[in-house]
């Protein structure tokens, strides 16, 4: 975690001094390294620097060339350094350092924009390139850094934060209707919107070059549907998942101090940190020690974990270290959306940052934790389509009968039925598709508590943004369902909501699931390995037997967080007046929303309802910012 901020003039005129060095001032947490900046001309840049690997602690940014006719900031790390710099070492490039912000630049000079084919990793970050006055612009393949900027028509602002592109007086506040509408019915599309019109986030997976015509985006990667992993057995696919996952975890441990690891006690983050131990004792893990933390839910049975957790450290032969979990006064909230200009989180997303922490003072600068396993590991039940596709006539049987076994004949073949229907023509699926989901919608319209004009934004937000795979090829059937996962706009928008919790401690957030290998894997894989009647992660458990102990890999059940909503059931309700402002009486009905207030807080309530009132209190204290 560092942060990176620039302005670029291309209408000729200086950069007036002081804005840049606001804009770091403003992000001043992700730089208890240095806060540093560079200026010429029409171009400033600066970057606030948190050293998290031994190469870092020879790097300095922004980073010029020789001749200064080439300028680096970036926030991020290489996942294939090692790869990278010997690369470019056989082609000659003179390396000044082992940072990898040096490689970066270098590989920019030998590929240009082809370089981003070159790195993996996590990574956001702008090289300005004085020959062809432009900046090159970049975001890693799953979106883990944040990247936000602003275009004017002659001046591009960017930065890792909000509230620094926001700091300068040319870009306004005006909030966008269509993203609230968006948070408020808890249904996401937008990929590159932030709550601020005119404010864009570079969409995860994207390169753009900015010259005097402005910001052109454009993707420079996407998972390939046509490379099928083949084997034999499943024996052979669990080992070939172990050896990837292993890996994964190793390169994203790369640490001058003691990789932190966030352990639930669920399949995920514990196979993480069984996997970290075991690299450590094999002495391949590139950190000096390992030290486990897992969130400690006394009073709330249907959160704790405890018992998991305890029983992987057990077994893995290290303390996991307990802490309670974080509960933030709506005032806290209210101060984070007014200082920072953004959605300030939700309760079962700020419950983590006592761990974060707690590892900082301990004197970790990493934290791991087991976000994607859940997309990535599960499957779907697409498995059936596949068979069927394929005439796997056995394997198709197989399938059936355990389903039957597990939850009746009579739901295996209605789950048959349901997912053998994604064989049918384009046009028919769609339509049952729509006929599913809007049986669904009439159930719990989550649109009703909205006012006309809102419904209008939602339903027109839906139509225009929606996912479409008209005419789209997949190479197997549940490739589909994958592909929606991959490019949700809420997975996005959830992951930056972390990792700026987590930058706001000093920490910096790894995710060895969302790694590019992890997912190309998954892609390549048919849905049989991992879902089998109502067991989820087949595969994931099978590569960690031994590693794991049997009541954790045996576990099928999940906690639920909502408690950490439910905590403010009657803090919300009593601040409601303080609340509603007069814009949001815009936004929904009154007599719903007494409704909604009324039921918040009951556990057999629908938890949908929980969220969207989240979202109306984040939102209102964010509209507070326009008047700022």
């Amino acid at each position: 975690m560092s942060g990176i901020a620039g302005i670029v003039r291309f209408d000729g005129a200086p950069i007036e001094p002081g804005l840049v060095e606001k804009m770091t001032a403003a992000m001043a947490h992700r730089g208890p390294d240095g806060i540093r900046h560079w200026r010429k001309g029409s171009v400033a840049l600066g970057q606030c620097m948190l050293c998290t690997t031994p190469e870092s602690l020879e790097e300095t940014q922004p980073l010029a060339n020789e001749d200064q006719s080439v300028v680096l900031v970036m926030d991020g790390r290489l996942d294939n350094w090692v790869e990278l710099r010997t690369d470019l070492l056989a082609r000659d490039a003179v390396l000044r350092n082992r940072s990898d912000a040096e490689l970066v630049l270098k590989a920019y000079e030998v590929w240009g924009r082809e370089c981003l084919s070159h790195i993996d990793g996590d990574f956001a970050l702008v090289i300005w390139d004085e020959r062809r006055k432009s900046a090159f612009c970049a975001r890693d393949r799953m979106g883990n850094k944040p990247f936000n900027y602003h275009w004017d028509g002659k001046t591009f602002t960017f930065s890792s934060e909000l509230h620094a592109v926001l700091a300068m007086p040319w870009v306004k506040r005006d909030l966008n209707e269509g993203l609230l509408a968006e948070y408020l019915t808890i249904e996401w599309f937008s990929r590159d919107e932030t709550p601020w019109q005119g404010v864009y986030r570079l969409v995860e997976a994207h390169w753009m070059e900015v010259g005097s015509a402005g910001p052109q985006p454009r993707e420079y990667w996407r998972p390939d549907l046509f490379s099928p992993l083949k084997y034999e057995s499943e024996a052979e696919y669990a080992e070939h998942y172990r050896h990837l996952f292993a890996d994964a975890v190793r390169r994203a441990s790369r640490s001058h101090k003691n990789l932190g690891v966030e352990v639930s006690g669920g399949l995920d983050s514990s196979a993480i940190l069984a996997v970290a131990v075991d690299l450590q004792r094999r002495r391949e893990l590139p950190a000096p020690g390992v030290a486990a933390y897992t969130l400690k839910f006394d009073d709330a049975s249907e959160a704790n974990e405890l018992a998991f957790a305890r029983a992987v450290g057990a077994h893995v032969g290290i303390p996991v270290q307990e802490v309670s979990p974080t509960h933030k006064p709506l005032s806290w909230y209210r101060n984070w959306a007014r200082t920072y200009c953004e959605f300030p989180n939700y309760p079962n997303g700020v419950m983590a940052m006592g761990i974060r922490q707690t590892a900082r003072d301990e004197g970790c600068r990493i934290m791991l934790n087991g976000i994607g396993g859940d997309e990535w590991l599960c499957g779907n039940r697409a498995y059936y389509a596949e068979e069927l596709a394929s005439g796997r006539w056995r394997s198709l049987y197989d399938s059936l009968r355990t389903d039957s076994e597990e939850v009746g004949a009579t739901s295996a073949l209605w789950w048959f039925a349901r997912h053998a229907a994604m064989l049918l023509p384009g046009f028919a699926e769609e339509a049952l598709r729509k006929t599913r989901a809007a049986f669904r919608w009439n159930a719990n319209d989550r649109k009703t508590w909205l006012t006309p004009k809102f419904r209008e934004i939602a339903a027109r937000r839906k139509a225009d943004l929606a996912l479409s795979f008209g005419g789209h090829r997949f190479g197997r059937t549940g490739q589909r369902i994958q592909y929606e996962t991959l490019y949700s706009a809420y997975s996005v928008i959830a992951r930056e909501m972390e990792e700026r919790t987590t930058a706001s401690v000093g920490m910096e957030m790894r995710l060895p699931f969302w790694n590019t290998a992890m997912v190309q894997f998954a892609f390549s894989t048919p849905e049989r390995l991992r879902l089998r009647g109502g067991t989820p992660k087949v595969l994931h458990r099978r590569a960690m037997a031994g590693l794991l102990p049997g009541n954790v890999l045996e576990r099928r059940d999940k906690a639920d967080f909502m408690v950490t909503f439910r905590r403010h059931a009657d803090e919300l309700r009593g601040a409601r007046a303080e609340d509603m402002t007069v814009e949001q009486y815009q936004w929904v009905s009154e007599p719903r929303l007494a409704e909604m207030y009324n039921a918040f807080g009951n556990p057999a309530g629908d938890s949908g309802s929980e969220w969207m009132l989240w979202s109306l209190f984040g939102w209102s204290a964010l509209a507070s910012c326009v008047k700022n």
